[in-house]
């Protein structure tokens, strides 16, 4: 397999930075994604999450949840938004002290992996894919999502070529014919869908069991030291997602949302349409943060051992999840 040494100096990198971040409760960043389109960002663009924290927020875009526990783990960020949670994992995995405050956004159809048209390989043909080239955001949502698709139709990944790209990267490849498929999520995934198909619907990889869904993470550190600034943070994202759900605010909230994902309306509003925001209630409990994602956890964790993309896991991931936050945002 040709991914492995990559991976393993991601992990690497992210046990040596655990430990260096520091609380800044007075100005704090927080990072999110481009082309993700969510309620929060409403909140966002109209000063609602800095009005109940009292604090400047420094919000910057990142292309990967792996690059987001790196900026955590060095002290950059303090708060990331709807980190996938195969890369939460690897980065725990490693050593990095971090934890998974709330359910940020559940998803199926809007990450997933697209094989190049001409090839004209689909689910019942899989078995084709066997030496071909894949690009993959290693250490994200899409790799988990492509590995657990591997394992389903029984394709060795020993005998494909996987190289680490970010989902842009992997479009532009795909629609070059550079790479045989491409893995990734929202503004990509659904431009490589002009170049190819999925193998899997949401629906039907949901029913093999392969979830999909982000977190809003955080370093244990700064919830320790700043829990109340944490749960004001949480209560803007919940009252922000209960605004969109009442679909009477969308009209207002849809124009500003698209404006700060750099989407048009049009895409934002079919991207939205594939996302689930559970409820504050929903979330506390057993089928979330109450026991199920540490449990997804560990079985993401296990999957990238049999793959050998990193060497172990932890026993449990019991303690990267904190809901104190959460639930005193109520």
């Amino acid at each position: 397999m040709k991914f492995k040494t990559t991976f393993a100096a991601l992990a690497a990198t992210t046990s040596i930075l655990a430990g260096a971040q520091a609380a800044q409760a007075d100005d704090i960043t927080v990072a999110y994604f481009l082309e993700w389109p969510m309620p929060f960002q409403y909140a966002k663009e109209t000063g609602m999450y800095e009005e109940a924290l009292g604090v400047n927020i420094n919000w910057v875009s990142f292309d990967t949840g792996t690059a987001m526990s790196a900026a955590m783990a060095s002290g950059d960020v303090q708060i990331s938004v709807s980190q996938g949670i195969p890369p939460f994992v690897v980065a725990t995995s490693a050593g990095q002290d971090l934890q998974v405050l709330d359910v940020a956004v559940s998803y199926a159809d809007n990450d997933n992996c697209v094989v190049r048209a001409d090839l004209e390989i689909d689910k019942d043909s899989a078995g084709e894919l066997a030496g071909k080239k894949v690009a993959v955001p290693l250490g994200t949502a899409a790799h988990y999502g492509f590995l657990k698709q591997m394992e389903h139709f029984g394709v060795d990944l020993a005998s494909l070529e996987i190289v680490d790209m970010a989902p842009a990267e992997g479009e532009a490849a795909l629609s070059q014919g550079a790479v045989d498929m491409s893995c990734g999520w929202g503004g990509a995934l659904r431009r490589m869908l002009n170049s190819g198909n999925v193998l899997l619907t949401g629906a039907e990889k949901t029913e093999l069991g392969i979830l999909v869904f982000d977190a809003t993470t955080a370093p244990t550190s700064y919830v320790a030291e700043n829990s109340d600034q944490a749960a004001a943070f949480l209560g803007v994202t919940a009252a922000a997602n209960a605004m969109w759900a009442d679909e009477a605010n969308r009209a207002k909230m849809l124009p500003v949302i698209a404006k700060d994902a750099g989407m048009s309306e049009a895409d934002t509003a079919a991207t939205l349409a594939t996302f689930v925001f559970p409820t504050v209630e929903e979330q506390l409990s057993s089928a979330w943060l109450g026991g199920n994602a540490q449990t997804f956890m560990k079985g993401v964790a296990d999957v990238f051992v049999n793959s050998g993309s990193i060497d172990a896991s932890k026993a449990s991931y019991a303690d990267n999840v904190n809901a104190d936050p959460l639930a005193a945002s109520q």
